[in-house]
């Protein structure tokens, strides 16, 4: 599935988009069954989904698209990597040509902005409540996105 990734991704001109990077859950069992779920045991694990606000048994799926919604490329990982942690990876694999990556506050942390300023990546994400220039920052505009 990565070359057909590949291969389509190198048909499509997305110079002039922005790529959008995220993550969502995929559960392999219902909540009440994690502690007993033995299907993909060893590599599935159980971890929390904040946003969601629930605890589950599965893996996570990180996700890059562009603007259009169109995916760029993509990794399942064992729910307890952390986002930030694995974008690096996808998003230097994936090559987007816009040099604008969206993320949410799973991405905020200066050694991941730093490492993608080196290769020309300008990554935005929104700042937490508690940080110094939060509302500027964040316009609801922005945010929207």
């Amino acid at each position: 599935t990565a070359q057909i990734v590949n291969d389509l991704n190198s048909r499509v001109d997305l110079s002039d988009q922005y790529m959008i990077i995220d993550s969502l859950p995929m559960p392999l069992c219902q909540p009440i069954r994690n502690r007993r779920a033995k299907v993909f045991e060893g590599t599935a694990n159980i971890g929390y989904n904040s946003t969601k606000k629930f605890y589950y048994y599965g893996f996570k799926g990180h996700f890059a698209v562009s603007q259009d919604g169109y995916v760029l490329g993509y990794v399942i990982t064992k729910v307890s990597i952390h986002d930030a942690k694995e974008a690096e990876e996808m998003i230097l694999s994936t090559r987007p040509e816009g040099h604008f990556i969206l993320g949410d506050e799973g991405y905020i942390g200066k050694r991941l902005h730093d490492a993608l300023k080196i290769d020309g990546y300008i990554l935005w994400t929104p700042y937490r409540k508690n940080m110094k220039g939060a509302k500027q920052h964040n316009k609801r505009e922005l945010m929207a996105i």
